[in-house]
């Protein structure tokens, strides 16, 4: 059964946020169209993040700087559900594809505009990175350790947890409020705003506290135990025993039962101590050692495993979250699954992402533009 069957979306996104959020919506059923600016290189060959990203979608290449383009965009938002968009505020409008525009053609269209700062507020021109976003958030002001620079997160935080997956979640919204009213709506997401959002525990007490958290003053950025512990061999393990009986299931593990009692210690004196003898205690084993060790222990207790690792590791493999997808050549090619399990759905991979524009021919014949113009678009560069 495919959840979002029928749901046609035309993606004008690009480089991370969009692209994910519309391949969650692929992955869901839904139809995706990527609406992309011809390219001048000759390379068909597909990379692998963008053989991930765009997986299951179709490709249009359009140049939409000239008229006849912007006219075929017209013609599919008849026969479409939402648009989502990844540009600077105003760049749809001077297009001629802004959402005012594109509702007089369908009543019904869900318009979602995701950008750095949104579309409103003196910074909603301004360019920026998920570092960026991040950093303006208030997080990483409370993150990492005293007298060190606010850590490098490996991946994109604002962006994904952020951006794209707001974007999905206000976009099915729309979409529930459509088939009970039959309205459309648009949609303004910043991934600052979704940022400033996360700060779920922390920015709470603020608002009502005043007191600012800093690093390694709150419960899960170093105040406490809870952290990453490096052992004998320079791997680490993580440690989240928060309640009781998995901090004594910790004490136990790491061969302290005596430090339990020290562990329940809310005195600042105490927490450091107990903390330094969990490291002290880290480093007289190695990782798999401790893994052992751990493995039959329910403490909250699990190793830093690299990416290679987890993607063998038992519980992945079982949950299947790594998958093969039809490639190029008939061959195929190993991707990250979606995680959205139900009773009555199993995702439905088409095929990795496709070159730029492979489906342009297709979805202009479509719309009942003849050959002889396609070739004239093509020889003009307004299409690949």
């Amino acid at each position: 059964m495919t959840l979002l069957k029928d749901l046609k979306i035309l993606d004008f996104s690009a480089l991370l946020p969009g692209p994910y959020a519309t391949m969650i919506l692929s992955d869901l059923g839904a139809d995706v169209l990527r609406v992309e600016a011809p390219s001048k290189s000759e390379d068909d060959s597909v990379s692998a993040k963008d053989g991930y990203l765009n997986r299951s979608k179709k490709s249009i290449a359009l140049n939409l700087k000239v008229p006849e383009t912007v006219e075929v965009v017209k013609q599919l938002v008849q026969d479409y559900d939402i648009v989502l968009e990844q540009f600077r505020p105003g760049v749809m409008d001077r297009l001629g594809l802004g959402y005012e525009v594109l509702k007089e053609i369908n009543p019904k269209l869900i318009y979602c505009s995701l950008t750095g700062f949104g579309q409103t507020g003196p910074y909603r021109r301004r360019p920026g990175h998920d570092n960026n976003y991040l950093a303006m958030s208030g997080i990483v002001s409370y993150s990492g350790q005293k007298g060190q620079a606010p850590p490098l997160i490996g991946t994109q935080v604002a962006d994904l947890a952020g951006g794209s997956m707001n974007s999905v979640i206000s976009i099915l919204a729309a979409f529930i409020h459509r088939e009970q009213t039959g309205e459309g709506q648009y949609i303004d997401i910043s991934m600052t705003d979704c940022a400033f959002a996360l700060n779920a525990l922390f920015g709470s007490e603020y608002l009502v506290s005043g007191v600012n958290p800093e690093q390694e003053s709150t419960l899960l950025n170093g105040g406490t135990f809870y952290d990453y512990y490096e052992t004998k061999d320079g791997r680490y393990i993580s440690v989240g025993s928060i309640e009781p009986q998995f901090r004594k299931l910790l004490c136990e593990g790491i061969g302290r039962s005596d430090l339990f009692e020290l562990s329940m210690s809310q005195k600042p004196g105490d927490e450091k101590n107990f903390k330094g003898a969990v490291q002290s205690a880290f480093l007289t084993k190695t990782f798999d050692e401790w893994n052992q060790i751990f493995g039959d222990l329910e403490a909250c207790v699990e190793p830093v495993l690299s990416f290679g690792e987890a993607a063998e590791h038992p519980q992945l493999k079982e949950r299947k979250m790594v998958v093969e997808v039809a490639g190029q050549n008939g061959k195929t090619v190993k991707q990250i699954a979606c995680p959205i399990k139900t009773s009555i759905f199993t995702p439905e991979y088409k095929h990795i992402g496709s070159i730029q524009g492979q489906d342009t021919n297709e979805i202009l014949k479509g719309l009942d533009i003849t050959d002889d113009t396609i070739a004239e678009w093509r020889n003009r560069g307004i299409i690949n």
